[in-house]
């Protein structure tokens, strides 16, 4: 999974270069704005932002502000604590979820175009709630592997 993911974000992250890279040769130098491109861009560019929040999920490597940890002395303390956050992102984002599920369901029965190129639009709009549910399957299963080490007493 980690080698698929690394592949899947370096071509998105190429696919969305090569496309500013397109967009600015051909309207700033050219003068020859390429009709639709921005449409086009949408799409790689939601994957790319979804699919980079999925890998910090997974790596476990989101950027955090843990103010706490500079009072808390013991391991058990940072496991407890990493434990409360794990609990309180999940909480979050399974609301978020709810929210996208609801929206992806709206998407899907109105089925909206973009306005140049007449793409559906819901293929971007899936992004959301794939992302969110990859999120909370990683952030639950972090949650379960605190809990564990906690109970066995390894706090690291």
């Amino acid at each position: 999974m980690d080698t698929f993911s690394k592949f899947l974000l370096t071509a998105l992250i190429l696919i969305v270069a090569l496309g500013q890279f397109v967009q600015v040769i051909t309207r700033y130098v050219l003068q020859i704005p390429v009709m639709g491109l921005e449409e086009t861009m949408l799409y790689p560019t939601l994957w790319l932002y979804m699919f980079g929040a999925i890998n910090a999920s997974r790596e476990n490597t989101h950027i955090r502000a843990n103010v706490l940890e500079i009072w808390l002395t013991t391991d058990v303390q940072h496991k407890v604590l990493a434990i409360i956050g794990e609990v309180i992102s999940l909480i979050v984002g399974l609301w978020l979820l709810s929210w996208a599920w609801d929206y992806t369901r709206y998407a899907w029965r109105v089925w909206k175009e973009s306005p140049t190129l007449y793409i559906p639009t819901f293929y971007s709009d899936v992004a959301l709630v794939i992302g969110l549910t990859l999120m909370m399957v990683y952030t639950a299963w972090h949650l379960l592997g605190h809990v564990r080490d906690l109970a066995k007493g390894n706090a690291q």
